[in-house]
């Protein structure tokens, strides 16, 4: 009885060992924890500042999450694609965003950017996606822009800088910015080349508003361009205070066929966007003017059956707008009334 379970021990001793080394696999090396490459840089350049915003990482390489993220490098070169980080600009830990400030221009050169982000032993797992940058001078921002409310919309006037174009092989754009009171919009109204006339003009606007006014030197050169810096603001209230044409045409007609006396008027339309109507306006020898209209007219004719027999009347007619704006008067048209 003891040699049976001398044997069944042994047997259960072996299968244990046997089993335990079928557990054993290739050893695992150590990770690396690099931190995934970033793919989302995005560049962009006002003036001599470059901005520069991407997603940082959240995990290494083999999916694990980050426990220890080092900084992030900032890497500028000319040479492009880049291979490596050429010039390194700035390190920012923990970063998602940077401006670099440019201080050597040339308007033939591209650089090219990217971001490299390392793990807390100074490693990465490489440049991040690159995006290209140019490197043209730009002008310095206007100073004086301009506005002025006029009939049509706003006027917006400037001046050229003097004598750039024959000393730089860039050509030269002013952009134009308009935002309203409330901030939420903010639209490039024009972009006037250099070779055209200092002036602009507006009618993409709403009366009765406040708009601010911007403007931006641009440098081209191909496809290629950069906005520069922005001019001071200049706000301007678009009051409607211009009346529209006064109307033209007006023939006075007497007619008694048939029915009571009255003189027919009738005028050439008035074309203004804004028109709301006419007044009619007449007046008897020797006597005062007389607005003889309750409503205003919508369409350019109308009938004054209040007339008398012998009389002689004087009618002009003038346009009246949406904001209440009147036109001057239209010139006069005589008709006399016969005697009965």
């Amino acid at each position: 009885m003891a040699r049976v379970s001398s044997k069944f021990l042994t047997a259960v001793v072996s299968t244990a060992i046997l089993s335990g080394c079928a557990q054993i696999g290739a050893p695992v090396p150590p990770s690396l924890e690099l931190p995934r490459k970033v793919e989302d840089l995005r560049v962009t350049r006002k003036g001599n500042q470059v901005h520069m915003r991407w997603t940082p990482p959240t995990k290494i390489t083999d999916g694990q999450t980050i426990l220890h993220l080092g900084p992030t490098r900032i890497c500028r070169s000319t040479n492009v694609p880049m291979t490596q980080c050429d010039t390194v600009v700035a390190d920012k830990v923990a970063a998602k965003e940077f401006t670099d400030v440019l201080t050597s221009f040339d308007p033939k050169v591209t650089a090219s950017y990217a971001v490299e982000v390392l793990n807390s032993n100074g490693r990465s797992a490489g440049l991040s996606n690159q995006v290209r940058v140019p490197l043209f001078p730009t002008l310095p921002p206007l100073q004086t822009l301009n506005a002025e409310v006029v009939a049509q919309g706003v006027s917006l006037t400037w001046q050229w800088p003097a004598n750039v174009q024959d000393s730089s092989p860039l050509e030269f754009r002013l952009r134009i910015y308009r935002r309203d009171e409330t901030g939420k919009s903010n639209t490039k109204v024009a972009e006037i080349s250099q070779s055209d006339e200092a002036k602009f003009l507006d009618q993409s606007l709403e009366w009765e508003r406040t708009y601010f006014y911007r403007a931006a030197f641009v440098s081209v050169s191909g496809e290629q361009q950069v906005e520069g810096e922005d001019s001071p603001e200049v706000k301007i209230f678009a009051h409607d205070v211009f009346p529209p044409s006064p109307p033209a045409g007006l023939q006075a007609v007497f007619s008694s066929v048939g029915q009571p006396n009255f003189i027919d008027l009738t005028w050439t339309p008035n074309t203004d966007a804004e028109l709301a109507g006419y007044n009619v306006y007449r007046q008897e020898e020797g006597g005062q003017l007389v607005k003889i209209n309750s409503e205003l007219a919508k369409i350019p004719t109308y009938r004054d059956r209040d007339i008398k027999p012998g009389k002689k009347y004087f009618y002009s007619v003038t346009a009246v707008d949406l904001r209440g704006n009147e036109s001057g008067h239209s010139e006069e048209s005589g008709e006399s009334v016969p005697t009965n």
